[in-house]
């Protein structure tokens, strides 16, 4: 066998030095060449490219380049070209060096290669080395295995002598002859004498702690229970008084609450390695002192006059084990919420010991610094504690006095001196506990907390073994940190100095959350996170509001980054609400609302410090808002009046005024029917100019109804309104002072539903008449005050108008067909006018023209009176019982001036320059001996002469109409004879024309259109009856001679023929016509006679004339 393993060894030798190739070297053997050594190298190429490829891909790829640059450059602009160009040239030459490099490093590629073939062959020769070393250690191992065993000498002589084997081994006979089990009363008989030896070792002999001494003997075993400990059975290795103790079992009298998975991972009955290791210990325990010299030279050795005390030791190490038991079972409850959702706010933490459990809660995550970052800047704000506060567990020694009660220490010493003696005890016992501490941290969110505000009582963070529970302790001491920092915070809020959120009912106080009310229906609860201890904010409003959640997520993570500024936080979270809230109801008004408007910084400064506003636009006048202001405690409400700079859209708007409103005066006022009592006089009655210019204040809350939206809303309406209106008098130099107009007046339910319920707080604006009134005809007809009250601002379907009240001097009935039988009539839309009261509305549609418009209207009216009350007062004064008035409604009046004739009078323009325009239509209504198709009035044809009598009495109206009344009346007796000669005229078939040239001149002109007859009115109620081509202005004896002069006479009127001798006759016809004694006097040229006998001059003139005329034409 020697012989095989050398020859085979030798054959691995010669493999080896022949490198497999079966050739041997002897030292007298010629040396090889130098090429044939170098071929049995391994050829090895790994990681190498030959140099005419790379060569080869740089020059296609150079070539690849050129050819796109020819194809691309010539579109480029220069600068481009040449720089593309460098860039290449750049690029090219770095690949070109480096080509260059290789090609030098190159000329070593061949020492290289054979370098590492050599390298490769010297690595398979460490190869088969290895495998040689292998193949000789298993040979080594299997030529143990083939050894023969040690001859058995004593069963060869057995066989030798016998012929068979006499005997088996000992261990065969103990493994296969069974033995014979005890009897039950055997083993009865023997647990009851252990019993006994048990009984009095412990009775006698054995220091039991005073914490063990209930016990029970039972099954030959001594059961100890510790409460709240453990519970363990202990027996004797046997009778002899120097047998030890050995360990039964052990149990943990230990409810796990809380999650069950901690009960399945510990349970009270230790099993497995656990086990083990409990009875290796318990054991090694009680025979500390037990080992024999012989066995364990090193075992301990107990000192002259000390006595073991097993059970102390045992009882010391259990009490560690249950304790270190329950601190483990703390550590992985601690650890389950931790993987359950608390990892990133928890951390737990085991000392090397593990004696020792702290947990970390409310942990901030630090964000890292990136490498080679400069420190950042110190910042203004103090930093935040990295965490909330530490909960530590530890098992920790106690003082004996504290650990046992005064009867146990008495019981341990007596128990002592009787066993024991003189004699001490190798162990004494250990005070062990579980103690649990809580250690908050200061400047949580930025709050500091008084010492006393965070105590928690000893029951809730004292360690029950019947009630192991980390995450109630946890969450009774997250909960009482979280209500200490709600306190705190709470006092933070109510006390600022800027009184935001010290107003009641704005802040509720729970156990665990504080509810704020940012506004009326807008509350939000903010609580402290019990897992991260983070703020939370959330809306509670019953109706959810989109796009307010984002908003939340911001401010909470504001808060909790920097939550030293919470009230600014809040304060904005509270101004941005009572923003959004206004602006919805606004919109839910239709209103047009901003929440910035690009004004001058200056014009921000005059609305005072505010913490937000909402522009409202007024609807009717743009250039005015109506702006809330968001204070501290409530709203401040102001009206501004805007204006744009022409010809810049972009520009700034600049702030021409700003009036402050005091909404509570404005809702004081305010009433409806169904109040109980009246508005206060003093805010009815009383109307200081001060107050009206001056409105400030702020409103007590943040309740902002729709209704009061819209009452300030039409409240600047009407602030607008009176301003626009207040201008045009201003421009106009005029004076004006603030009255109530309705004060006194009740309310009715059908105006209180037309109008607003602030109507009766806006007060009406009162001028003088002599003011207002000044140069516009009839300005006495009116009483010394007109009131001026814009109506309909309170409407959103409606404009705003203005009404001006007038109160007449003069009360003049209306009369006539659109009179009506009521109180109040309206001759016009924009005119009312109350008979009862002699009152005179005018009703203007635009506010910025209400001036202007109502001295047009009251131009017309007051005429229209001024000439009623005339016509009126001539039929008295006068005794002219023939005058009438027919017809009155403030815009036409008619009037009977004789029986049968009337005349009806309007009048429009009456504030031009020129004093205006009358319209005065003649009618005629049938009369005895007149036919009904007859209404045709003479006067018709003077109205245009006629109406300059009122025009030209634009300063003073009633004499002029005095004077048209009078005209008419004395003109009509001549008007009426003409028209009666031009219709006999044509009814002869000799068509003669009458016109009027005058209000008081008449012309008869006959068919040759050379002569006419010439009816004047003159003083006295006199009429003079001439030759048309008399003028009376020229004297008589003036002659035209001259040819030029002679040809103009030629177009005028000739004289009537022989007209002389007509008058003369006509004359002495009248006179015996009945004419005697009306003054009809010849004066050659003519006639002049009274109104009331024209008809007989007339007539008889005509006659002669035409007679006259007839015969010259005939010769």
């Amino acid at each position: 066998m020697n012989q095989d393993a050398e020859r085979h060894g030798l054959e691995m030798a010669v493999d080896i030095l022949s490198n497999g190739k079966g050739a041997t070297f002897q030292p007298g053997d010629p040396e090889e060449p130098i090429e044939v050594l170098e071929r049995e190298l391994p050829p090895v190429y790994d990681g190498q490219i030959p140099l005419g490829d790379l060569l080869s891909r740089v020059v296609q790829a150079i070539y690849a380049e050129l050819t796109e640059m020819a194809e691309t450059l010539p579109s480029m602009s220069d600068t481009v070209r040449k720089r593309t160009i460098a860039d290449w040239v750049v690029k090219t030459k770095k690949q070109v060096v480096k080509l260059y490099a290789v090609a030098k490093w190159s000329r070593d590629a061949e020492t290289v290669q054979k370098c590492m073939n050599i390298t490769a062959f010297l690595g398979r020769q460490n190869f088969q080395f290895d495998v040689v070393t292998n193949a000789l250690v298993v040979g080594k191992q299997n030529l143990d295995q083939a050894r023969l065993r040690n001859h058995d000498l004593l069963t060869s002589l057995d066989v030798l002598t016998a012929g068979s084997y006499l005997r088996l081994p000992t261990c065969i006979k103990k493994a296969v002859t069974p033995q014979s089990p005890l009897t039950d009363e055997q083993v009865a008989k023997t647990l009851e004498d252990m019993e006994g030896t048990i009984l009095y070792r412990l009775r006698m002999r054995e220091i039991i702690p005073v914490e063990m001494s209930r016990y029970r003997i039972w099954d030959g075993r001594v059961f100890f229970t510790v409460p709240k400990l453990f519970e363990v059975s202990l027996s004797l290795q046997g009778p002899a008084p120097t047998a030890g103790w050995f360990f039964v079992h052990v149990e943990f009298p230990i409810t796990v609450k809380g999650d069950i998975t901690a009960s399945q991972e510990f349970p009270t009955l230790p099993s497995g390695l656990t086990k083990r290791f409990i009875t290796d210990e318990a054991d090694f325990r009680l025979a500390y002192y037990l080992l024999s010299d012989q066995e364990n030279p090193d075992a301990p050795k107990l000192p002259v006059g000390v006595v073991d005390t097993p059970l102390v030791r045992l009882y010391n190490f259990l009490q560690m084990m249950s304790l270190s038991y329950q601190l483990e079972i703390l550590a992985y409850q601690a650890q389950r919420m931790v993987q359950l959702g608390w990892g990133g706010s928890m951390e737990v933490l085991m000392s090397t010991d593990r004696k020792t459990l702290t947990v970390v809660y409310w942990k901030r995550a630090q964000p890292p610094a990136p490498k080679g970052a400069p420190p950042p800047p110190r910042s203004r704000h103090k930093p935040l504690p990295a965490i909330g506060g530490t909960i530590t567990i530890a098992i920790e020694t106690v003082k004996p006095h504290s650990a046992r009660t005064p009867e146990d220490v008495v019981l341990a010493r007596i128990q002592q001196q009787v066993k024991l003696g003189s004699t001490k005890p190798s162990d004494e016992v250990e005070y062990l506990k579980l103690h649990a501490t809580w250690t908050p941290s200061q400047g949580v969110l930025a709050v500091n907390l008084p010492a006393s505000e965070l105590t928690l009582p000893p029951s809730d963070m004292e360690i029950d073994a019947n009630n192991l529970d980390f995450e109630s302790m946890l969450r009774k001491v997250i909960e009482k940190h979280a209500q200490s920092l709600l306190v705190a915070l709470t006092a933070k809020l109510q006390t600022d100095p800027r009184g935001e959120f010290t107003e009641p009912g704005v802040i509720t106080a729970e156990k665990d959350a504080l509810h704020l009310s940012l506004c009326t229906d807008e509350v939000v609860t903010m609580n402290i996170d019990t897992r991260t201890g983070k703020l939370n904010l959330r809306d509670v409003n019953s109706m959810a509001v989109s796009g307010r959640a984002p908003r939340f997520f911001w401010v909470t993570y504001q808060l909790n980054d920097l939550p030293d500024m919470l009230v600014e936080f809040l304060s904005n979270l509270r101004t941005k609400t009572i923003i959004d809230m206004a602006e919805e109801k606004a919109g839910y008004l239709g209103y047009q609302s901003y929440r910035s408007r690009n004004l001058f910084p200056q014009d921000m400064v005059k609305l005072g410090p505010t913490k937000g506003q909402l522009f409202i636009q007024l609807k009717r006048f743009p250039d005015h808002y109506l702006v809330l202001l968001v204070k501290a405690k409530g709203f401040s409400y102001a009206l501004i009046t805007t204006h744009m700079l022409p010809g810049d859209p972009l520009s700034p708007l600049t702030v021409k005024d700003i009036a402050f409103l005091d909404f509570e005066r404005i809702k004081a006022s305010r009433y409806t029917p169904e109040s109980t009592t009246p508005p206060s006089s003093a805010l009815l009655n009383v109307y200081n100019p001060r107050d009206w210019g001056s409105d400030t204040g702020v409103s007590s809350g943040f309740d902002l109804t729709v209704k009061t939206i819209k009452e300030l809303y039409s409240y600047c309406c009407a602030r607008v309104a009176y301003m626009n209106v207040e201008r045009q008098f201003k421009e106009l130099g005029i004076d004006f002072t603030h009255v109530n107009p309705g004060s006194g007046i009740p309310v009715s339910s059908e105006l209180s539903r037309i109008q607003s319920s602030l109507a009766r707080s806006v007060p009406a604006l009162c001028v003088k008449a002599g003011d207002i009134l000044s140069g516009v005809p009839a300005a006495e007809a009116a009483m010394p005050n007109i009131r001026v009250i814009p109506l309909n601002w309170w409407s959103d379907s409606e404009s705003a108008q203005v009404i001006t009240c007038v109160k007449l001097k003069y009360v003049q009935q209306p009369m006539g067909k659109r009179a009506g039988s009521s109180n109040i009539i309206r001759p016009s839309k924009r005119i009312i006018y109350d008979t009862k009261e002699a009152v005179v509305s005018f009703l203007s549609e635009s506010v910025n023209n209400c001036v202007d418009e109502f001295a047009k209207e009251w131009s017309t009216v007051s005429k229209m009176v001024v000439i009623a009350r005339e016509v009126a007062k001539m039929s008295k004064e006068k005794g002219w019982s023939d005058i009438q008035l027919l017809s009155f409604d403030l815009q036409t009046v008619e009037f009977a001036y004789a029986p049968g004739y009337s005349v009806s009078i309007t009048c429009e323009d009456q504030l031009s320059t020129s004093g205006g325009k009358f319209d005065l239509r003649f009618t005629r209504s049938a009369q005895d001996g007149v036919a009904d198709d007859d209404t045709f009035n003479p006067h018709d044809d003077a109205e245009p002469f006629l109406t300059s009598i009122l025009r030209h009495g634009h300063g003073r109206l009633a004499p002029s109409v005095k004077n048209l009344v009078t005209v008419l009346r004395d003109t009509l007796p001549m008007a009426v004879e003409l028209e009666k000669i031009r219709k006999s005229s044509v009814e002869a078939g000799y068509h003669v024309d009458t016109f009027a040239k005058a209000s008081g001149w008449y012309r008869l002109l006959y068919p040759s259109l050379r002569h006419a007859l010439d009816f004047r009115l003159m003083t006295n109620q006199r009429v003079a009856i001439l030759d048309g081509s008399h003028s009376l202005f020229k004297p008589s004896n003036v002659r035209l001679d001259t040819g030029a002069e002679a040809d103009i006479s030629k177009l005028a009127l000739q004289p009537i023929p022989q007209f002389a001798t007509v008058t003369k006759e006509a004359v002495t016809e009248a006179a015996a016509g009945g004419g005697e004694g009306r003054n009809i006097v010849d004066v050659n040229v003519g006639v002049i006679c009274e109104a009331a006998a024209v008809g007989l001059v007339a007539q008889s003139l005509h006659r002669r004339v035409v007679e006259r005329l007839k015969a010259v034409g005939k010769s």
